[in-house]
């Protein structure tokens, strides 16, 4: 009797792992966000102006969900790749020479995943 308990108990704990496993990955999946980094081509120089990057998208009827200044880059994140990709042209347009407009990277969550589940080998001893 204490056997079939144990076994039950074993399998409800995995099924149990596994729709968290399946809510995790299908919850990442959900979001699409696309985020544009913006920053100057010459070292030393200046990130634009947010409100000037906002005006010419809000003119182009390019919807965004936030400009952030990090690091000596402009950070403009959007709900769709599709309205990342309008932007990047609007902005390539619009913008003086002497920036770079790059399409972020959207693998970075499920690499900074992926190096905590794996395990790190120097901290044995």
């Amino acid at each position: 009797m204490k056997l079939a308990f144990t076994r039950r108990l074993r399998a409800a704990l995995l099924v149990g792992a596994l729709a968290i496993a399946s809510l995790m990955v299908w919850s990442s999946m959900q979001n699409q966000d696309s985020t544009l980094e913006i920053r100057a081509s010459r070292q030393g120089g200046s990130i634009p102006d947010g409100f000037y990057v906002w005006h010419h998208l809000d003119a182009n009827g390019i919807r965004f969900k936030s400009i952030t200044p990090l690091n000596n880059t402009l950070l403009v994140t959007f709900d769709s790749s599709a309205q990342s990709e309008a932007a990047k042209e609007v902005l390539n347009r619009t913008l003086p020479q002497g920036y770079v407009i790059a399409q972020q990277d959207s693998d970075k969550d499920a690499l900074a995943w992926l190096s905590i589940l794996r395990p790190d080998h120097n901290h044995l001893g």
